[in-house]
């Protein structure tokens, strides 16, 4: 449940408080493209803020590239928080998902989560290491599709070769914890990649801070790259 506050001039959507600064709600221009940033239920522990981990300036440097490399109709402020138990869920076919580890869904959610891949939404899971929140991501996504599985993609896959043709998923691994990157993805009854998962890995940490002098560029170039082909892959399949 989100808090009414007012901040300044007006009313906002107060979703709690990261690195000292509100989390608040945007409202997106009439754009094409309008990434959602799902806001899920947690598994209790007080503080639990990992969905808006680096919002919301790496959604809006996304959103730059994406307005500088592509041809989509999108505005630095073409994104949107989502509660996934809310009907708005189905009203953007992209959606960005932050530490997964923390994900506890409601019965609604795990409801949305089905209806949404099956009526051809796309899920780009970041921000998560390690066995223990792989298998907590895992078990969540299965109370929707006890069928399926995730499978790993190799680096010559589609999706990773949209718009920005990728050769190495490792160069990312040096700036980050967890070990080796790995992309997981749940597919559909056509093979295509709905979920796409990416273990090991933090996308939105170098989106938010690739202007830092201590963020070397071709790992952050890659990230926006990856970013940039999962976004067209959403909406051309």
């Amino acid at each position: 449940m989100t808090l009414i506050v007012a901040l300044g001039v007006g009313a906002e959507e107060l979703f709690g408080w990261w690195r000292g600064e509100p989390i608040l709600q945007n409202t997106p221009p009439s754009t094409e493209f309008i990434a959602a940033r799902w806001h899920f239920g947690t598994n209790g522990a007080v503080g639990h803020m990992g969905w808006a981990h680096n919002y919301p300036y790496s959604d809006q440097n996304l959103n730059r590239f994406l307005n500088r490399t592509t041809g989509l109709d999108v505005d630095l402020m073409s994104y949107r928080i989502v509660e996934l138990g809310s009907d708005e869920v189905f009203e953007y076919p992209f959606a960005y998902v932050s530490e997964p580890g923390e994900m506890e869904l409601s019965e609604q959610e795990v409801e949305n989560l089905r209806e949404y891949l099956d009526r051809g939404g796309f899920v780009l899971v970041d921000d998560f290491d390690g066995p223990w929140q792989w298998e907590q991501l895992r078990t969540q996504v299965k109370r929707a599709f006890p069928d399926r599985d995730f499978v790993q993609l190799s680096i010559d896959h589609p999706v990773f070769q949209m718009i920005f043709s990728l050769d190495d998923l490792q160069g990312m691994a040096d700036y980050i914890t967890g070990g080796r990157i790995a992309y997981y993805a749940l597919l559909d009854d056509h093979g295509n990649v709905v979920m796409l998962a990416g273990l090991n890995n933090d996308l939105a940490n170098f989106w938010e801070w690739y202007e830092q002098p201590s963020m070397p560029l071709k790992p952050a170039a890659d990230a926006f790259r990856l970013g940039t082909n999962a976004v067209v892959y959403a909406l051309t399949h």
